[in-house]
């Protein structure tokens, strides 16, 4: 099917990845931060209409993180809707919603960042067999600016 439900095929499987991340958000902060991180398995669930994989690495601060994505697609809307969640905040963050075009996917959300909303936006981009690029960006004025805080470069394993 070419509806959407397989643009995360390229995502399966195994990946190092190497981290960037601003070390605070939103308050003008220019300092990188880059850490090394696996995903020792993201596999296809729920009949071909999702995928999780999972996020294992060690933060510049020597804390240890462990994460999940949960990625559903919706045959109605041609949507995907991603969640993400780990052992520093246990529980699952508001989804981002979105798709693929022209090779790119762009999805968008609302969450909160010290008590004040904020629109967050992930992109995948760059996407090869042996590589992919994921980023995260945060805009506190209902999308008229954003902020890249977050970079995640991706090679199979």
């Amino acid at each position: 099917m070419t509806d959407g439900r397989h643009d995360f095929g390229f995502l399966h499987g195994s990946w190092q990845i190497r981290n960037r991340r601003l070390e605070q958000r939103l308050v003008g902060n220019t300092n990188w931060q880059e850490f090394s991180a696996i995903c020792q398995k993201c596999f296809v669930t729920i009949g071909g209409m999702g995928n999780i994989d999972d996020f294992s690495g060690v933060l510049p601060d020597g804390k240890a993180v462990e994460g999940m994505s949960v990625r559903v697609f919706n045959p109605q809307t041609k949507l995907w809707s991603i969640y993400w969640a780990d052992n520093i905040g246990c529980e699952l963050q508001p989804p981002v919603h979105g798709k693929f075009t022209n090779g790119r996917g762009a999805f968008y959300g609302t969450d909160t960042l010290h008590n004040t909303a904020i629109k967050v936006r992930f992109d995948w981009y760059d996407i090869s067999a042996t590589n992919a690029t994921w980023e995260q960006a945060f805009s506190p004025d209902d999308g008229a600016t954003w902020e890249t805080n977050w970079q995640m470069f991706f090679t199979r394993v």
